[in-house]
């Protein structure tokens, strides 16, 4: 299939992007399948090495996590100092992008690609950094780990049970170098076992979870997998801008062929499986020839199925204009690099493929490194391919007359012109009408022409004259020349035809979704952008249109071109259900074809947004199966632009509440710390007023009351902390039993009178938690109980191993929760029974929540079935002794 090189023309687009390219700063990325595995090492080495070779080489950020090999190839680079953060009361440190570009080397190293950036940085994230020092024209050699790929997570999460939360986006592969960092799953786990990767008490708990050989596994060969498919897709376009032909078939690239003859979605599926098998893109591709003109609606509704079919499963589909089939397969073929081909063989007449050619037998032996894989297509098709194909699409009557009219005219001109220019000229007159004819009414009209054209002339000018006879051998001639030239030009004339209507109709409607999608784009609320829809809709298909959302509960009409659309009940029924369901339904689909309408649906990641809706003022079915494509595109384009109008609404939304938290924090950090040394100088004038009244009746509520009001304090101060993000881990393993006692000694004063029901058996494992976050969950769960269940009622606190969780329970004895409440009592201010009764403030639970969602602990709400309310706190198998989070 592959042609010289001097015959292919380097693609305009590959080239534009090597030009940006070479405009910005190149990256390359280290990329391993776990920690562990050498990422910075390998950088580092490489580095090294550069800055041996006289390259300017400068360290912008990296971390050794304490490996001495790791920080042994820091000896002699030149480090750009950090730059250091206050936050929270502690100093952290950054990579100081400013320096770099002051300092501008040709290449920087920068560490951990995915890494999140600490509040307040220009950047959120660090991969944000770097896309500025490319665009600085800076080099940059960065590492990253296979689990933050961000369209990789779920997958990653679905087997190690660990949901990573610094990703990066998979454009950033795209104009990228990768090198794979290896390192078989077995070596890996030695690593670990020797401290080489996690100190030893963790790395025990490591091996049991994370880094297990089956995870470590599967993790390396996503990491292989992705590596493969950014290095294809570089070759590729490298390829496309030195103009070099061949298939280069190093990745598998499958190209499915649709055609108008039944089993199309048959191959749809097959390419599917054989994709999903070779982990390889496709594209469903149909050629539209000359030939397609002449397909019944029927077959034009096999070819639109299909390719919505092949769309559905993540195909890429196409539809290409070609002279043949076979010319139009092999430039998509040439054009994709395409290295599997799948295709239908129809039961074609032998007339058929006399006429057109076989197109499989073409394709298989001009094939040099492609694999086709032919699948036959059901015996009925052999019923299409015979006299009924050929006898389909002679057109219409008045095309016949009009050429008959034609040769008549030119005839009568022509015994006029017979004396001045003699008969010997009169032949090349005839072929005037053959022209005219093929070109205004196709092919066969034209042809018809051309043998009008040589009766006329044979009878009216060829001796002997009024009759059909040939007397001179010369004029046998001219009459068989005159034949066949007139045969040929209408031939030509015909398919230049019809490929310029294929070539007008498609620029048409290219023409047509530009400006449509330059309308949307320009439309900034629902009405302009339904308004858009179905006037482009109206326009393109000759139909009427709707566009329906949901307001107030109910799907209703926005805008209906022309105005006043009539929605009866069973149309109505129709839309609702394409609305739940997602899929088309109405007249001409597979569901409630009772309805006058088609429904579609526009949906989008976000779900389905809206509802548009085609109907025909006669009884045939909205749409023909020629414009079913076109149908697709407008849907498409519409879906996107409802996605647009969504976001943009979140994002406003998002802007209300970000100032709104703002000002909120603002106004607590400024109470919890003003409140603080008027409270000192509270508590000081208490002590010292008990000094000399030591047996003061008021002392021990005044005492309780500021204790109660410094934690109010304290919880104001937390909450802040927690809105702003600041809230740092550090995790270690805890002694459930040792954290219960230690929050019940500090309330004690709140407990007198209490009795303590304590459950918390000494045999339950060791749980990863922060120590002082998980005290201060305590603590407000156990104020909370304190407050709400009742004067001196018994307060349970219940500690229990479950096969995959241990889980700690906080019961009173009181009024329980309001029904519906187990979800709100943990928002910001929400108070449960009572709350005002016994100084409640709303604080405590949400604070709970908050930290608990900080620790990965899932914390629960319900009323107790003997009475009172019960707030659980549950840990995952991850946070139990055994098991670790490498991330």
């Amino acid at each position: 299939m592959s042609s010289p090189p001097s015959e292919k023309r380097p693609s305009p687009e590959a080239l534009l992007r090597q030009a940006k390219r070479e405009e910005r700063g190149q990256l390359k990325i280290f990329l391993g399948a776990a920690p562990g595995v050498g990422k910075t090492y390998a950088m580092l080495s490489e580095g090294a090495m550069l800055k041996r070779e006289g390259e300017d080489v400068v360290v912008a950020v990296v971390e050794t996590h304490g490996r001495a090999e790791t920080g042994a190839l820091l000896d002699g680079m030149e480090i750009v100092p950090r730059r250091e953060v206050e936050y929270c009361g502690h100093r952290l440190t950054e990579m100081d992008i400013d320096a770099v570009l002051r300092r501008r080397p040709a290449l920087a190293l920068v560490d951990e690609y995915a890494h999140t950036n600490v509040e307040g940085s220009r950047h959120p994230k660090r991969w944000q950094d770097v896309e500025e020092l490319l665009n600085a024209g800076i080099d940059v050699y960065t590492t990253l780990n296979i689990q933050h790929v961000e369209s990789l997570n779920d997958i990653v999460a679905s087997f190690t049970r660990v949901r990573v939360r610094e990703t990066v986006p998979d454009s950033v592969f795209e104009a990228a170098e990768i090198k794979l960092v290896d390192l078989p799953p077995d070596e890996l786990i030695d690593r670990l076992k020797d401290g080489k990767v996690y100190v030893p008490q963790e790395a025990s708990r490591a091996l049991g979870h994370f880094f297990s050989k089956p995870n470590l596994s599967a993790l390396r060969e996503m990491a292989l997998r992705r590596a493969a498919l950014s290095v294809d897709r570089q070759m590729l376009h490298d390829l496309d801008a030195g103009g070099v032909a061949g298939t280069y078939a190093a990745g598998e690239r499958i190209l499915v062929a649709i055609s108008e003859q039944p089993g199309a979605d048959a191959l749809v599926r097959t390419a599917k499986r054989l994709a999903d098998g070779l982990n390889a893109p496709w594209t469903a591709v149909h050629i539209e020839t000359p030939r397609s003109r002449s397909f019944d609606e029927e077959a034009q509704r096999r070819v639109a199925a299909a390719l919505a079919l092949a769309a559905t499963l993540g195909a890429t589909i196409a539809t290409i204009p070609a002279e043949n089939v076979i010319a139009g397969l092999k430039g998509q073929i040439e054009a994709q690099r395409a290295t599997q081909l799948i295709i239908g063989r129809s039961q074609r007449s032998w007339w058929f493929e006399i006429r057109h050619g076989s197109v499989v037998e073409s394709l298989i032996r001009g094939s040099q490194d492609l694999a086709i894989h032919v699948i036959p297509s059901p015996e009925v098709a052999a019923i299409d391919s015979g006299w009924s194909a050929w006898t389909r699409g002679w057109g219409k009557p008045e095309s016949y007359g009009a050429a008959a009219l034609l040769v008549a005219v030119t005839t009568l001109l022509a015994k006029f012109a017979e004396p001045v220019i003699g008969r010997g000229a009169i032949d090349l007159i005839y072929l005037v009408p053959v022209i005219f004819t093929a070109t205004l009414y196709g092919l066969r009209p034209g042809l018809f022409a051309s043998v009008a054209a040589a009766l006329a002339f044979n009878f009216f000018f060829l001796d002997p004259v009024h009759t059909f006879t040939i007397a001179e051998p010369q004029s046998v001639l001219t009459m068989l020349v005159l034949t066949g030239v007139a045969a040929v030009t209408a031939n030509l004339a015909g398919r230049l035809r019809t490929r310029a209507q294929i070539g007008v109709r498609s620029a048409l409607e290219n023409a047509a979704l530009a400006s449509f999608a330059q309308t949307l784009a320009r439309a900034s609320d629902l009405e302009t952008t339904a308004t858009a829809t179905c006037e482009e809709v109206t326009r393109l298909l000759g139909v009427r249109a709707v566009v329906m959302t949901e307001q107030d509960g109910l799907l209703r009409p926005v805008v209906a071109r022309p105005a006043g659309a009539q929605i009866s009940p069973i149309d109505q029924a129709a839309a609702e259900w394409s609305w739940t369901s997602g899929e088309p339904a109405g007249r001409g689909t597979n569901t409630l074809l009772a309805s006058d309408w088609q429904f579609h649906p526009l949906k989008t990641g976000l779900g389905v947004l809206a509802i548009l809706g085609i109907a025909r003022d006669d009884d045939r079915d909205p749409i023909s199966a020629d414009k079913a494509a076109l149908l697709a595109t407008l849907v498409g384009q519409a879906a996107l632009a409802h996605e647009r109008l969504r976001l943009e609404d979140e994002m406003r939304g998002l802007s209300v509440l970000e100032e709104r938290d703002r000002l909120r924090a603002a106004l607590l950090s400024s109470i919890g710390h003003d409140l603080r040394t008027p409270l000192t100088g509270v508590t000081a004038a208490i002590e010292a007023l008990a000094g000399e009244h030591p047996d003061a009746a008021a002392l021990p509520v005044a005492r309780a009351e500021v204790s109660r009001l410094r934690r109010f304090l304290d919880n104001l101060v937390e909450l802040v902390r927690l809105d702003a993000g600041g809230v740092r881990l550090n995790l270690e393993l805890v002694d459930l039993t040792d954290i219960v006692a230690g929050a019940v000694h500090d309330l004690k004063a709140m407990l007198r009178g209490h009795h303590i029901d304590f459950q918390v058996p000494a045999g339950l494992p060791l749980v990863r938690a922060d120590p002082r976050l998980l005290h201060h969950i305590i603590l407000n769960l156990l104020a909370n109980a304190i407050q709400h269940g009742g004067n001196a009622g018994p307060i349970a606190i219940i500690g229990r191993r479950t096969h995959d969780s241990v889980t700690l329970t906080v019961r009173d004895h009181g009024d329980g929760l309001e029904p519906g409440t187990e979800r709100t009592i943990f928002e910001t201010f929400a108070q449960g029974k009572g709350g005002d009764r016994h100084g409640g403030s709303g604080l405590g639970l949400a604070i709970a929540k908050g930290f608990a969602d900080a620790l990965d602990l899932d914390i629960a709400a319900a009323n107790h079935p003997d009475g009172g309310a019960a707030f659980t706190l549950t840990f995952p198998e991850a946070l139990i002794a055994g098991a670790v989070d490498p991330a």
